[in-house]
This record gives structure tokens, sequence and C-alpha cells, in this order.
């Protein structure tokens, strides 16, 4: 019975709205008072029911909840007959929950978009070679897919043949349709707008990157920050004071309807859901345009950060470098050089690649032993000659000799904004390549905005020489650079930055810089969905877009700024209505009650209109 009265709650509204009206009526247009007290009574009646349910429940695991200050009230008041105050009273509150709920809604659309976009259904690729649609749950890891034109994507994969044009507006919240062809990577809940492609089935189910983000989001939304810890420990007392404040109350006054009006007045229910619609409506934001806020505690933490120390390869640069000097101090340039690829192809370091690519199709020699020098480079035994690939503290450290002309080189290529690497065969230095990676097109502006929007301090740590560093620091006007930083230095600089009171995000890619992303306050991932960025930090930028981070430091401050309006705003109703009923005369319960449920969905469009944020325009 109990479960059937609280699923009509919203019929049951319904139904005392009409009888309130018959009641009012018969009162005033046919001056039938019978009929009048009958219809309000039973409206009452009616009313109280689902909240009186909700209180007793409530009661059963020790909570004195609102619904048991209301249920007092109206009990109250049917006892002095004042039933005109009762069938208001429960009307107001049961639409004002059908309201909240309505509105509530709309803060999780952004949520529910995206589960909406989660694949049902998948074309497999029968034993015969043909394809079927099949349920999501039945493809599996290596499975061959079909994907129609204006189709959901079902799964991480990599193309086998075809080509086509991807919305991936739910992975990356860029909607431009990115091209596809054969061994391009594809993301599931993602939309095939025209071509059709095949494609293997490399992660399935919640293991995708796109079901890892919902599992993340919705996690996010269900964390509670310390300041609504504190408002729900807060409203567990408070409930129970209102209600000993209108004992003592009547026990002075023997004034019931005073009594009973303070139990309604005093519900502080604009208070308990006024931060969590406004954690929900942020994150929501937050997920539409490709950042995850894990949780609550990260929103009030990433609004306190005064610095943000950042790694410079594929953060601050594009991560794509190429090789822009090459020098020889040797007559024997292809054996070198095929020493070299020998030793780079092994590695899938950024300069590494670069470095083959440039030198392209050449031939290798049998690596025979390997030892990666971290932070470093590479020494290694290749066809009977011992070789060490790497940077100048490498060489310095295996006791290279290194002439004076190498010398002068290094030092031009640095200050051009070059990562070096030497190589040097049996002891003897034979070749430098100078290597440059772009900076991220429009950076510049969006560090400024960072900068306009509160961080004090810019600073770049990156494994490459200081010069190199120096350079891109110039370039973007950081307030600090260092290099030839390993994991392990740039972890030591970000606890010094910490002893010294300052709140530190770190901003890398999620791979190397584990250690600083795990000790920094925030650590910020960027990464198109890949799994380490993902479970390493507290906020991923999606597909490495860096203009979504002052987006997302600006989302986190306007997010505490809200949450604290509605804490004033749940706060100062109270105060007023509490302070009316003792300095006024025309306070009343049903007055009390609509001013109460407006004051929620107050907080609750406030907390809405957080879903439309977007940063001011640059000044």
């Amino acid at each position: 019975m109990q479960k059937f009265i609280l699923e009509k709650k919203n019929n049951i509204a319904g139904v005392s709205a009409l009888l309130i009206i018959l009641g009012f009526t018969s009162e005033f247009g046919f001056h039938n008072e019978s009929l009048a007290m009958w219809s309000l009574a039973l409206a009452s009646v009616l009313g109280v029911a689902p909240i009186a349910i909700q209180a007793y429940q409530a009661l059963r695991v020790k909570v004195v909840s609102i619904d048991l200050l209301v249920t007092i009230a109206v009990a109250g008041a049917f006892v002095i007959r004042n039933f005109e105050e009762s069938a208001i009273v429960t009307f107001l509150f049961l639409f004002g929950a059908f309201l909240e709920q309505r509105t509530l809604q709309k803060t999780r659309s952004a949520i529910k978009e995206l589960t909406e976009l989660a694949p049902e259904s998948a074309w497999k690729q029968r034993e015969d070679g043909t394809f079927g649609e099949v349920a999501i749950d039945e493809v599996t890891v290596g499975d061959i897919l079909l994907v129609k034109t204006g189709a959901k994507v079902p799964v991480d994969g990599m193309v086998q043949s075809g080509e086509g044009y991807i919305n991936e507006a739910s992975i990356t919240g860029e909607a431009v349709p990115v091209g596809k062809h054969k061994d391009s990577r594809v993301f599931a809940g993602t939309i095939l707008e025209n071509g059709t492609i095949q494609i293997i089935a490399e992660r399935v189910g919640e293991d995708t990157t796109f079901g890892r983000i919902i599992e993340l989001v919705e996690e996010a939304q269900d964390s509670k920050s310390e300041t609504q810890r504190f408002i729900d420990k807060f409203s567990l007392y408070y409930t129970p004071l209102v209600l000993i404040l209108s004992v003592v109350v009547w026990l002075i006054s023997r004034d019931m309807e005073l009594a009973i009006t303070i139990l309604v007045l005093g519900c502080p229910g604009a208070l308990v859901i006024g931060v969590p619609v406004s954690n929900v409506a942020g994150i929501g934001n937050g997920a539409r345009h490709g950042v995850l806020l894990k949780g609550s505690e990260v929103i009030h933490d990433f609004s306190k950060v005064d610095t943000i120390v950042f790694d410079k390869t594929g953060t601050l640069t594009i991560g794509n470098p190429s090789v822009a000097d090459t020098i020889y101090y040797t007559a024997e340039e292809e054996k070198t050089a095929a020493y070299l690829v020998s030793v780079e192809q092994e590695s899938d370091h950024p300069l590494a690649k670069a470095i083959v690519e440039k030198l392209g199709e050449i031939g290798t020699y049998k690596i025979e032993k390997t030892d990666v020098a971290r932070g470093g480079g590479i020494v290694a035994l290749v066809d009977g000659h011992r070789i060490v690939v790497g940077n100048l503290a490498l060489m310095e450290e295996e006791q290279i000799e290194i002439s004076d002309q190498a010398h002068q080189d290094i030092a031009r290529l640095e200050q051009q904004g070059n990562s070096l690497v030497l190589i040097s065969v049996d002891g003897e230095m034979q070749a430098l390549f100078g290597i440059r990676d772009q900076v991220r097109p429009n950076v510049k502006s969006h560090l400024q905005r960072l900068k306009e929007l509160g961080v004090k301090h810019l600073v770049v740590l990156s494994g490459d020489n200081q010069g190199t560093v120096d350079v891109v620091a110039r370039q973007l006007g950081l307030t600090e650079a260092y290099g030839h930083m390993l994991p392990e230095d740039k972890a030591a600089y970000i606890k010094r930055l910490q002893k010294e009171g300052r709140i530190i995000a770190f901003v890398g890619d999620g791979v190397n810089d584990s250690p600083s992303l795990a000790l920094a306050q925030i650590g910020i991932a960027m990464g198109s969905g890949t799994d380490v960025a993902i479970e390493t930090s507290d906020v991923v930028l999606m597909n490495s877009d860096f203009s979504r981070l002052p987006h997302a430091f600006g989302l986190t401050k306007a997010i505490l700024a809200n949450m604290r309006q509605n804490i004033a705003i749940a706060v100062g109703v109270v105060v007023v209505l509490l302070a009316s009923v003792f300095l006024s005369e025309w306070m009343n319960m049903s007055i009390g009650m609509l001013v109460h449920e407006a004051s929620i969905l107050v907080v609750i469009l406030n907390g809405m209109r957080l879903l439309r944020y977007r940063l001011p325009k640059e000044r």
C-alpha cells in the first residue's frame, strides 16, 4: 500500500488541487461551508498520506526529515480545524516535490544524452563472411563489425577497411567530423556521418572509452564534497532543532497555530538540495564540453589552484616533433645513421620516432643488448659496437669526449629551441640531431585566460635541455621554466612548491608523469580517452584539447560560486520567514510554504544556469 501511494504521489497532488478548488468554490461561490470543509479536509488527508509515509520511512533509519515537520504541522492544523491551511500546505509540498523532480531531470540532461548514445546493437561478421545484427552484449574482443552511414560505432576498435567521417562529440566534445581510414582508431558511442567501415573490436561494453566516461561522470555526480557533507550533517541536527523550537514556542505562547507555522517555515529543503544541484549541473556541463571532473572534491580543490605546472612535450607542444638539423662528425655517415635507426626503432619516445621518420628506409643492424638510461637515452651493443644515443647529460655520464665544435653546435641548436639527440660509437661522438616540436596553436591565449581567471604561476618542467625549455617559456610568457628534469625531479619540485603553501595542478600526458599527476592537488591529463589518462588523473581533457583547460578551471570557479549563492538563498529565506512569524502579522503556513517551495525552485534554477556556462569573452 505504501509503495502504491508513493508511486501515485503526483496524481494525489492533482486530486488535492481539484478538491481545494472545489472547497473554495463551495465556500465563496455557493456559501456551502459544509461541502467546503469536507473537500478541504479530504484534500488534507490525501495530501498528507505520501508525506507521512516518507517521514515514517526516514524515522525507521533514525533520520528526522523535512517530511516529519510537515506531517506534524498538517496534523496540528487538522486538530485546530484549520483545513484551509492543512490542505494548501500539503498540496504545495507535493507540487513542489513534483517541480523539483522535473527540474532536476533537466540538470541531468547532459548525462542522459551521454547514456542514450550508448550503442545497443552491432552488425557482426558471421563465420560465412556475412554480417548480422546482434545485441551489443554478444560482441567480444576480436570480432569484425560493420558500421554503416548514420550508425553508432558499437565498440572501441581499429578500422580494418573502408573510409568515412565520424562525429566524435560524445568523446571529445568537438562536433567537427573526423576522417577515418584503415588503421584509424574509433570509439564506441561516436557516429559515422558518412561512409562505411569495418572495424576490429578491441574494447567492448563498459571497458570502452565511452563506457568509462559515463561511469566516471556518474561516480562524480554521486560523490559528495566537504561542503555537501557538512550540510547533510547540519540538516540532521537542524530539523530536530526546528521541532524543539516549535514545542518551546507552543509551551510559552500556547498558540498552536504559531507553533505549527514555525514547523513549516523552518524546513531546510533549499539548503539540502542547493549544493548537489550545482555539482550535477556543473559536471554535466563539463561532460558536454570534453572535460571530465572526477567528483565534488576535485571541483573544490581545482577552483583554489594558484599554480599550474605543465609537462612540455604533448602538453604545451603538439607532441609530434621533427628533425630540424643534422650534423655529422664522421665520414661514415651512412653507417652511423644505420646504428642510430637500429637503436631508435626500438623506442616509442617522440624524439626517436622523429629520427626514424627522418632517416627513412635504411639498412639496420641486429641489436645484441640494450640498456635504457631513464631520462637520458639508450646504451646498446650493436654489431659488436657500443652505441650511446641520448642527451648531453648521458654523454657526460658515459665520459664521451665532446669537441669544441660540437659544444658550439650544441649551444647554437639549444638557443634555437631544439631538443638534442647525440650519438657516439665506441666512445667517439659521431652525430648531433636537433629536433623541434611546434607549440600548440593558440596556447598562449589560453594561458592568458588562466591568468585572468586567477592562476598566479605558470611553470613548465621538461626532460629537454634548458635552452629548448627557455625558448618555449619566452614564447608563451610562462613564469618559470626548468629543463633536464627526470620524473622524480618533477615530483620533488611539486613537493617543494606544496611546502611553500601553493595549490598545484599538474598537466601532463598521463603516462610518463604519473608520479607528478598523483602528487599534485589536481592532476590533469591531456588524452584522447586513453586508459592511463582516465585512471591516473583528477581531470581529463578529452582529445588533448588545450582550449578546454581554461573552460574547466573557470567552470569549477563558477560551480563553487553557484553553491555559495544557493546556500545564501536557502539560509536567507529561512531567516526571513522565521523573523516574519514574530515581527509581522501577514505570515501564515500557506504563505510560508509557498515561499519555501519557491526558494527550492530558485536554487534549482540557479544551479541549472551552469548547464549553459561559457567562459566570458576575453578582455
